[in-house]
């Protein structure tokens, strides 16, 4: 078996003096894509946090192509080709969208695949066409085409994408359905947390169910349909 690209074991994580994660463990190997399932508090944005070193407390092993990073800052872990997708986007108001896609510098990764803005562009003609709005002046859907173009420009191969469907046009979730789907044929691994179920069971390789901080089941995709009533219940659809 090849190093997993990304290996969880016994995560713990706390905001403060609240203990929310609990032993988490899961792995994703490259080319994957894997979703985190489960209803809101389960834990699932506090995981893709604490492995991009958010979080002030961490106990446990995160390991990045079977480096060991439990302990590193965030800029130092984004240096192993990690890039995050927040659910706020985190797009900056006082920048143009092309400004924003300018910012983050280019990681020096070792077979990373930074996108040129002209590639970016082609991607995401929409960016092309606001390049020179304010960030904020973006409508929803482009405020996330720019966020997830903004990490394909730094090289990062391995991707954190957290719920970048929720409030979304159905035909805008459409594009970012190709755009994942595109991804992995180029290689790249993403580790998504979503909501929205039916977009995630057309893209993910496999599932992991997560229920106050502790994975409590994994689902390959061949197994959804016979899983489904379990899903279902475990989600509360």
């Amino acid at each position: 078996m090849t190093t997993p690209m990304l290996e969880i074991s016994d995560l713990h994580a706390w905001y403060g003096e609240a203990h929310v994660l609990h032993g988490v463990n899961f792995q994703v190997h490259q080319g994957e894509v894997v979703t985190l399932l489960g209803r809101n508090g389960a834990g699932r944005t506090t995981t893709l946090r604490a492995v991009f070193g958010l979080l002030n407390r961490r106990e446990g092993s995160i390991r990045i192509g079977g480096q060991e990073v439990i302990d590193w800052p965030a800029y130092q872990i984004a240096h192993l080709g990690l890039g995050y997708c927040p659910e706020e986007r985190g797009i900056f108001p006082g920048l143009t969208c092309e400004e924003n896609l300018l910012l983050p510098r280019k990681l020096r990764v070792q077979g990373g695949q930074a996108m040129s803005l002209d590639e970016i562009y082609q991607l995401f003609p929409n960016l092309h066409e606001r390049r020179y709005s304010p960030g904020t002046r973006l409508s929803g859907g482009e405020q996330q085409m720019l966020a997830v173009a903004r990490i394909l420009r730094t090289g990062a191969g391995l991707l954190l994408l957290d719920e970048i469907s929720e409030g979304l046009a159905p035909v805008i979730v459409q594009a970012l359905a190709h755009l994942i789907r595109m991804l992995k044929e180029r290689g790249f691994t993403i580790v998504m947390v979503e909501q929205n179920f039916h977009f995630a069971a057309s893209l993910a390789d496999r599932f992991y169910v997560m229920e106050h901080g502790r994975i409590v089941r994994e689902v390959l995709a061949s197994e959804l349909s016979e899983q489904q009533a379990m899903l279902d219940e475990l989600l509360g659809v």
